[in-house]
């Protein structure tokens, strides 16, 4: 969760929105501690719920929560909504959701220190997913992208 954490902070740190599934669990929420060590943030979570009662799952670290009341089918509001995609670690089904949204929309799609199955299968999709070994490298590659005025 570390490289989460980095990835959060190295979006912050160059005024940059996080925009994240929300929840308190895992890359979410590390990504999201990440970023708001950074003064000057902006941590948005779109999340699966209903924002009610006990249902209220986001992290602690959010400073906008979008409650869809959705569920995973949510994960589409996430990637088109972002400028770009960024997989880090891969490890669930909610997460290659996202990449194969990604995929499917024409969005930029960057794979941070994914499993190399992972790696192999999404590059064997599209054109144009590329690959960062570390936060610094990733950060460098968001930022080459052309950005809309």
């Amino acid at each position: 969760m570390r490289l989460a954490e980095e990835l959060g902070e190295c979006i912050s740190a160059r005024g940059w929105v996080l925009l994240t599934g929300g929840r308190a669990v895992e890359v979410m929420a590390a990504a999201s501690r990440g970023a708001a060590r950074v003064e000057v943030h902006l941590v948005v979570g779109v999340l699966p719920d209903v924002g009610n009662g006990e249902e209220r799952k986001g992290t602690a670290d959010l400073d906008l929560a979008l409650f869809t009341g959705m569920g995973k089918a949510r994960n589409v509001i996430n990637v088109l909504s972002a400028d770009v995609v960024v997989v880090c670690g891969g490890e669930g089904p909610g997460t290659a959701s996202e990449a194969a949204h990604a995929l499917n929309a024409g969005q930029p799609l960057i794979l941070l220190a994914v499993p190399p199955l992972w790696h192999d299968f999404f590059c064997s999709l599209a054109e144009g997913v590329e690959s960062a070994s570390d936060v610094q490298e990733c950060c460098r590659l968001i930022e080459a992208r052309p950005h809309e005025a």
